[in-house]
């Protein structure tokens, strides 16, 4: 089913199927349909249209606002991997599973996931070239390391990157399918409470047994500051964080355990603002709420100074891409969030 290009190379044909509440237009519904991982922007899938490159029913569509149905099944057609400009850096990775096909890294606060025009250097894509030599994944057009899915520069954590296509195609397949275990963790104002009105009554939220919280909404561009995500309810991409309360710090804060159905951008950062408990330290979606010290003490004070958004991708699970072993990591607080706890505990009374 691969056309062969100039080169001799074969196109990689990848097949999206439309789902309920698609966008009417092509190229709109595709950018809303593609994995997030697939790193196909709108843009670059309009470009594919107008090549040629989208076929429905073995034909080329090349009306980017051609009108479409549920159901439907467009082959995308890519084009083989260049080899990406972006160099190598010896930056120190902590890797916490490594094969021929994935690597597990616990990414370090602070590093930027890709090189941009603000920081061109020192991100993980730089230490995965590294790390990693020649043995990388082509999807998205570039020879680079695969990254599958992304969390914040300043969110600490378990990030899995492929090594191979095969293993590419295979990770990116059990996020698109939500079968890849995912849980945070984030210290947050207040308490989320499954027994207040309150939190029962915003729109999104419902209960679950367990004490859990799911938050469902859609999640798009904000309106004015597009560096920012917002919830919307009829356009945007779906996006379902479930929340539970593991520890409570007098009412005031809270340890909260967040699960990810999904995996928008800043997902758990706007879905607990949208809450009305935002992470503290989170300088866009935090508000400017503080803990008080009269209750929590030097958890508060080290709370009300906490320099980034209180969050760390603490579990991750998934079935191996090639051999299907049932893969599951886990990545203790860094040193920031573990004082801060500590803190926080103490001053609750909480014995760990």
């Amino acid at each position: 089913m691969a056309e062969p290009f100039e080169d001799g190379e074969e196109a990689e044909v990848v097949f999206v199927t439309l789902g309920p509440n698609a966008p009417t237009r092509l190229d709109k519904a595709l950018a809303a349909a593609v994995p997030e991982e697939w790193a196909l922007s709108r843009s670059r899938l309009m470009k594919m249209i107008a090549e040629g490159a989208v076929h429905l029913d073995g034909v080329a569509v090349t009306d980017a606002k051609a009108k479409v149905a549920e159901g439907q099944v467009y082959a995308l057609h890519l084009e083989p991997a260049v080899e990406v400009e972006t160099r190598a850096e010896a930056i120190p990775l902590e890797v916490v599973y490594e094969d021929a096909d994935l690597i597990v890294i616990n990414k370090a606060v602070g590093m930027v996931m890709h090189p941009a025009p603000g920081t061109p250097h020192g991100t993980l894509v730089n230490a995965l070239l590294y790390h990693c030599g020649d043995t990388l994944s082509g999807i998205g057009g570039e020879r680079r390391p695969g990254i599958v899915h992304r969390i914040d520069k300043d969110t600490s954590g378990l990030i899995v990157a492929a090594k191979s296509d095969r293993a590419h195609h295979g990770l990116a397949a059990q996020f698109e399918a939500h079968s890849v275990t995912r849980a945070y963790l984030a210290v947050v104002h207040g308490v989320p409470s499954v027994g207040d009105p309150r939190l029962r009554g915003t729109k999104g939220i419902s209960v679950e047994t367990g004490g859990v919280i799911r938050i469902a909404t859609h999640l798009a561009r904000h309106k004015t500051d597009r560096q920012k995500q917002a919830v919307v309810w009829d356009q945007g991409r779906h996006a379902v964080t479930r929340a539970k309360v593991l520890e409570d710090y007098a009412g005031a804060a809270a340890l909260v355990e967040c699960r990810l159905e999904t995996g928008r951008t800043h997902q758990i950062r706007v879905h607990l603002a949208h809450a009305g408990h935002g992470l503290i330290g989170d300088p866009v979606y935090g508000g400017k709420r503080r803990l008080p010290e009269k209750l929590l003490g030097q958890g508060a004070v080290i709370g009300n100074g906490f320099a980034r958004q209180a969050l760390h991708a603490a579990t991750l699970g998934f079935d191996h891409p090639v051999t299907g072993e049932r893969l599951e990591f886990s990545a203790n607080l860094p040193a920031d969030m573990a004082d801060l706890v500590k803190n926080l505990r103490e001053a609750a009374g909480i014995h760990a």
